[in-house]
């Protein structure tokens, strides 16, 4: 009974890690106090006016004690670690040992970086981690693409598309879309993420295997 509870815990420790992170960052939505970028009197966490990273800072931007930072925290440790396990556990499905090595260390490496985007170095997370984590991404694409799983072809394209146009308008400077697409980007990761994780398996690559030429 004890090891099929731990044999349980680890097969779905991808969705109840995403799953606590999803529901703390959620808590902390609702005790935010309010202000935005656009709106620095407003009253409490608007979805479309502000961003996910208000909630990390001590102060609101109206001025008040936040409350919701500690639960953004946790749910940013979460999400890191959830996301870390899945990076370790699909490069084992990769049958490519220098791209499996690429998915492992590259994304869950990158998930240190993720957490610490609720640091002041957010910026600069910001960056190094969405890189790492696209190329990632970019790499584990690649065998979706030749494999014959063409739900996730589509989803994979759809998932780096919003990625790169959400980076695009960060870096633009052009904030009007950028709370919206914020979530967009958060929301096709995670089903992403917990569908490559669940719905695909080793057999779906093992044609990908590199054939040893004979000497």
């Amino acid at each position: 009974m004890y090891e099929k509870s731990i044999e349980a815990l680890k097969r779905y420790s991808v969705l109840l890690g995403i799953f606590i992170s999803v529901s703390l960052l959620f808590i902390a939505t609702r005790v935010y106090p309010g202000g935005s970028l656009f709106d620095k009197n407003s009253v409490g966490f608007d979805w479309s006016k502000n961003f996910i990273s208000n909630l990390f800072a001590p102060k609101a931007i109206n001025g008040a004690d936040n409350p919701a930072q500690i639960w953004a925290d946790g749910g940013m440790i979460f999400l890191s670690v959830s996301f870390a396990l899945f990076f370790i556990k699909f490069s084992k499905k990769i049958p490519v040992r220098s791209a499996a090595n690429v998915v492992q260390y590259l994304g869950a490496g990158g998930m240190l970086f993720t957490f610490l985007i609720v640091t002041p170095l957010h910026d600069s997370m910001v960056t190094l981690a969405s890189t790492l984590f696209l190329l990632s991404l970019f790499y584990i694409t690649v065998f979706i693409l030749k494999s014959r799983l063409h739900l996730f072809k589509f989803l994979c394209i759809n998932c780096l598309l919003i990625f790169y146009y959400t980076l695009y308008l960060y870096g633009s400077g052009s904030y009007a879309y950028l709370p919206i697409m914020q979530k967009v980007t958060f929301g096709s990761t995670v089903i992403l993420v917990l569908g490559l994780e669940y719905f695909t398996k080793k057999e779906d690559f093992e044609h990908l295997k590199p054939t040893q030429s004979k000497k």
